[in-house]
């Protein structure tokens, strides 16, 4: 059964859904560059924790206003005076949040602009596709703040750039935008004008497919990279026996075979 998401529970995330099966999630503190507060977190995690089940085929998640998000909120932290076990445990929420993305089996696609800073780069990392325009920017200011990362960098922005860059950005306050921060493997698409549009034209792309199919990509592909060698070659031989004798993909395999399907050809 279909688990149904109510967009009027969410006070910092804007809800859109289109009919094509593509919801835009949009972080909504602008006036804090969509800084991480404890409720956006929650927030996060309840709908990514449901949109595999809400038959959700593609996300769409973005920052209103002049930046995606500026990271962890620092006022509310400086005001909560957290005790280490707290943090502790506010930094697990936010790891079971872009678990629940980056595991989900349902295709996020980040739009970026601005500030994709400390936290947010955490956040944009838990996703599939990154998209940046001209204006974005990069960086991990967590040295110069006196913290340390708590919501996955030293896991997916590490996975992204390597240990030696993630290390220099922590220390100096380094800042990546433009084709570097592509060539870097921080985004994958660079774009002059609206990274939004451009990150629902490949939303609206990803949703055509089958969900399994989907499932297997943005689930199993991150699962098999935690594994031994020998471990992921069965898991993926395991995985592939269920996706690809589907049912639903033998029409598809039909339209191959009778030349009617479109065939992959070089970009022009």
């Amino acid at each position: 059964m279909t688990v149904q998401i109510d967009p009027a529970r969410f006070r910092n995330l804007d809800l859109v859904a289109h009919d094509d099966g593509v919801w835009v999630v949009t972080l909504n503190r602008p006036n804090k560059r969509n800084a991480l507060d404890a409720q956006s977190i929650e927030e996060l995690v309840e709908f990514f924790s449901t949109a595999p089940r809400a038959g959700i085929r593609a996300v769409v998640l973005a920052g209103a206003g002049d930046h995606f998000c500026a990271g962890l909120d620092l006022v509310e932290h400086h005001d909560a005076d957290r005790s280490p076990a707290e943090f502790m445990h506010l930094c697990l929420r936010w790891h079971e949040a872009f678990n629940k993305m980056e595991y989900g089996g349902v295709p996020v696609i980040a739009a970026l602009k601005g500030a994709v800073v400390g936290g947010g780069l955490e956040l944009a990392s838990a996703a599939h596709v990154r998209v940046m325009d001209e204006s974005t920017y990069f960086a991990l200011p967590e040295g110069q703040r006196g913290l340390f990362t708590g919501g996955g960098a030293t896991i997916r922005v590490a996975d992204l750039v390597g240990k030696a860059r993630m290390i220099d950005m922590m220390l100096t306050g380094r800042v990546y935008q433009g084709q570097e921060a592509v060539d870097l493997g921080l985004a994958q698409y660079r774009v002059e004008g609206s990274s939004l549009d451009k990150a629902m034209e490949l939303a609206r792309k990803a949703a055509q497919n089958l969900p399994l199919t989907n499932f297997a990509i943005c689930s199993g592909i991150s699962h098999m990279q935690n594994m031994s060698a020998l471990d992921a070659a069965y898991a993926e031989a395991v995985l592939a026996g269920v996706v690809n004798t589907q049912p639903d993909a033998r029409s598809r395999l039909a339209a191959f075979a009778d030349k009617s399907a479109a065939r992959v050809r070089p970009n022009s």
